[in-house]
């Protein structure tokens, strides 16, 4: 059987993780000196993947265990 490919947009934006997908906050590439330094503070970090998106990614990223 032939390999399954991956979602290349799906592969840059989310990551595995134990129980789940984490992603990247959105609104924090440009355009960022309207935005207060509290708002940009806040959309640092990780974000995780809602339960119910879980299935989807896992079917665009078939070997991200």
């Amino acid at each position: 059987m032939p390999k399954l490919k991956s979602n290349r947009g799906a592969a840059k934006r989310f990551r595995a993780t134990g129980n789940g997908f984490k992603h990247r906050g959105t609104a924090r590439n440009h355009i960022l000196t309207k935005k207060s330094t509290k708002r940009k503070r806040q959309l640092r970090g990780v974000i995780g993947v809602a339960k119910v998106d879980c299935p989807a990614i896992t079917q665009m990223l078939p070997y991200a265990d």
